[in-house]
């Protein structure tokens, strides 16, 4: 499906992506830190809406 060339741009373009997002991420923590407190509870709110929503389908499908 894929060449080997490919697959191996593949696997590098992964792999310093990977480097580039951990090292700018590593930059700004500082700020993330500042700006983005309590973002977790967000995430949490999304994780309940998103089960329930589940939820709701199982408890109509039967």
């Amino acid at each position: 499906m894929f060449s080997q060339g490919q697959l191996i741009f593949a696997g590098l373009f992964f792999i310093a992506f990977v480097i580039a997002v951990g090292y700018s991420y590593r930059k700004d923590i500082i700020i993330h830190r500042s700006f983005y407190k309590g973002n977790y509870k967000v995430l949490i709110g999304f994780l309940i809406f998103i089960a329930l929503l589940f939820v709701i389908k199982i408890f109509f499908k039967h």
